[in-house]
């Protein structure tokens, strides 16, 4: 399991990191048996391998521009976007800029 940086009730700024972007990596905010929550970190020109999550997710833009390539469509994320995905699509990301997302997964039970 992943180590829990916030507990329940913790307030959390996802706001815009700006300059200091380049510097930080992709952060695990919390995770239970049932809910995930990651900032994710993309910079630009990385690509994040076609991978699959069993459960359904949401990724939110927080900054910064992403391609989203699924099996039948490429969409491009952009600041304050967001999208929800079943369980089970497969998908990559691309950093079209120094972006980060919050990323969400609720498992099932």
């Amino acid at each position: 399991m992943a180590l829990n940086r916030v507990k329940a009730g913790d307030v959390v700024d996802l706001r815009p990191l700006g300059e200091k972007l380049a510097d930080v990596k992709t952060t695990a905010l919390t995770k239970t048996e049932a809910f995930e929550a990651i900032r994710l970190v993309v910079p630009a020109g990385r690509n994040i391998a076609p991978h699959e999550v069993p459960g359904q997710l949401t990724l939110q833009c927080l900054e910064g521009r992403v391609l989203l390539e699924l099996p039948d469509a490429s969409l491009e994320l952009s600041a304050g976007q967001w999208i929800y995905l079943d369980g089970g699509v497969r998908h990559t990301l691309k950093g079209l800029e120094n972006s980060s997302l919050l990323l969400t997964i609720l498992f099932g039970r």
